[in-house]
């Protein structure tokens, strides 16, 4: 087995665990070798791998710096309070809380901070491109909290803010959610501020799927509006698999306080070093760029995708992601993922807005740039991948695929994942 990429220590993980070290060899393999399109996945750099993989994983240190129930925090003191400052900075944020563990997590904590359970509180239906937190009946949102949904006008197939408007007034929740996890187009932040203040209302933006892209300055953010915002730390972001809250300094305790001891006990500090190496990585105009080739590929591909039949939600994307209807070809969404699968293509089925398919059926897939920007590819693969994506779901034929799958693997081999040293 080859080490090159995981380094000296590999060794000994392959002799006393030779089991998991090939898995670990097996999904390196399976990310150099296929086109990753899942929108909600990136590759973090070997800086913030070297950082996950580091001591700071054995420091138990519950409470903030400065202020633990345990002693010997002296060190990751220093780590969280890195972390925080750069996330302060590359946002214009008032205070910053790195500790939640998931996106998830911190949406947890934000119902803590400003809701009872029964609370009533407003957010984008999951069919419509919401997200299982806010307000799915099997999510804690959903069981403990009272969701009214609002969704997308059937005509252009983006959030109906007159809609919104009107739940608003009619329900008065005590909090408005914002964001998604299949939303093309951009939010308008400044709208739903005007909204959440007519009612009395605090305005929560669930940024997961967007902050790489408010991180790098190709979208507009959503800071100067809400008065908490969300989100997960891979995605465009591409650091490690975990999440952050930022909100106005009004909300600073509340927030700290629902995070622990509320929602969770110690905090990773493996994981926020991680964080804190991603911030710095964000703040450099090599990111800059990134994160704006990240959506050029992204209307470059839907383009491409639209011309094989297949129709981009909203008629196209101004992030990250794109939606794609496919009853015009008559294949699933099911189907769809299964053939681009077959063919080397990740990428996952996902319901559309008054998709007539069931959630685990669907008429719609998604597909994302942020890995395949990472890779170094651009506008005139992302034609390539487009004419790739058509074939492949267009045909049951394994022949096909097998074709397809071999073209895969000569595109990756020029834009590897994790470049071999």
């Amino acid at each position: 087995m080859s080490n090159t990429f995981f380094g000296s220590d590999f060794d000994e993980l392959n002799a006393t665990d030779p089991e998991i070290a090939k898995v670990l060899l097996d999904e390196l393999t399976r990310l150099r070798s296929g086109i990753q399109l899942i929108a909600s996945e990136n590759y973090t750099s070997p800086a913030v791998l070297t950082a996950l993989g580091s001591t700071l994983s054995n420091k138990y240190a519950e409470g903030y710096p400065g202020k633990r129930y345990y002693g010997g925090c002296e060190v990751v003191d220093v780590a969280e309070t890195i972390g925080i400052e750069r996330a302060k900075s590359l946002f214009g944020a008032d205070h910053a809380n790195l500790q939640p563990h998931s996106g998830a997590s911190a949406n947890i904590a934000v119902f803590g901070a400003f809701l009872q359970p029964g609370d009533t509180y407003l957010a984008m239906a999951l069919p419509h491109g919401g997200h299982l937190t806010h307000g799915a009946g099997v999510s804690y949102s959903g069981k403990w909290f009272n969701p009214v949904h609002y969704g997308v006008a059937e005509g252009n197939e983006d959030i109906d803010y007159d809609q919104l408007r009107a739940l608003a007034r009619e329900h008065k929740p005590k909090m408005i959610i914002a964001g998604g996890s299949a939303i093309p187009r951009l939010i308008d932040f400044k709208a739903i501020r005007e909204i959440a203040d007519e009612v009395g209302a605090i305005m929560h933006v669930d940024a997961a799927h967007f902050i790489g892209l408010v991180a790098g300055k190709a979208i507009p953010s959503p800071v100067p509006y809400a008065d908490v915002v969300s989100f997960t730390t891979h995605k465009v972001l591409r650091g490690p698999r975990s999440g952050m809250i930022l909100c106005k300094e009004e909300h600073a305790a509340k927030i700290d306080k629902a995070v622990f001891p509320m929602m969770q006990g110690g905090p990773m500090m493996h994981v926020i070093a991680a964080k804190a190496v991603a911030l710095k990585e964000c703040a450099t105009p090599e990111y800059q760029k990134y994160a704006k080739d990240v959506i050029v590929n992204a209307q470059a591909l839907t383009a491409g995708l639209a011309a094989e039949g297949m129709r981009p939600v909203t008629g196209g994307t101004d992030t990250h992601l794109a939606l794609l209807d496919l009853q015009g070809i008559d294949v699933s969404g099911k189907d769809a993922e299964q053939r681009a699968g077959d063919s080397g293509i990740v990428l996952n089925k996902n319901s559309i807005p008054y998709d007539p398919k069931p959630a685990a059926v669907t008429s719609g897939v998604r597909v994302g740039t942020p890995s395949l920007t990472t890779q170094g590819m651009g506008v005139p693969e992302m034609a390539t991948i487009a004419s790739m994506i058509g074939r492949a779901v267009k045909s049951d034929n394994p022949a096909v695929h097998a074709e397809i799958k071999a073209e895969v693997l000569d595109l990756t081999a020029k834009f590897p994942a994790y470049p071999r040293p």
